[in-house]
């Protein structure tokens, strides 16, 4: 449960940084990366039932944050959300291998999709946003072939 209610904080913890201080974008951006291994432990650990933690943190983001950034959020996190499930439902690979690519085929499209929506060109964040997300999978990647593939998410 750990997991779980870690990825749903998460998700809303950041919509409403984002919406109090937009200014802060890069800093939002970097934080991001967490997001998206927590909810790679949370497909780990309830599989299909992801998607109903996702949407009951972008629900909540929606009616207590911004719904502009909620939207932007929901919309980019619905889509790498599905990229994600089917990489995890479809391929067969070790977990670890799973989590390093379902981050890079959902980190350029959720990226790309949260700040177009929300009108942000600026390169820098794009940058930090897509560094943090991979640099954060790729630790977690790096820990589990050192540790031959083991990882507990049972928390």
């Amino acid at each position: 449960m750990l997991w779980l209610a870690a990825y749903i904080a998460s998700i809303l913890a950041i919509n409403f940084a984002f919406s109090l201080f937009p200014h802060l974008d890069l800093v939002w951006s970097c934080w991001a990366g967490l997001i998206f291994i927590l909810r790679d432990m949370v497909q780990v650990r309830f599989g299909h039932w992801s998607l109903a933690a996702m949407l009951a943190g972008t629900v909540l983001s929606y009616l207590l944050t911004d719904p502009f950034v909620a939207t932007a959020s929901v919309v980019a996190f619905a889509v790498s959300e599905m990229i994600d499930w089917a990489v995890f439902t479809v391929t067969r690979r070790p977990l670890r291998d799973r989590l390093w690519i379902s981050a890079a085929l959902s980190v350029p499209v959720d990226t790309a999709i949260f700040f177009g929506m929300l009108d942000v060109w600026d390169p820098s964040v794009w940058a930090a946003s897509f560094a943090s997300k991979l640099l954060g999978v790729s630790a977690v990647w790096l820990l589990m072939r050192a540790r031959g593939g083991r990882m507990t998410v049972a928390a």
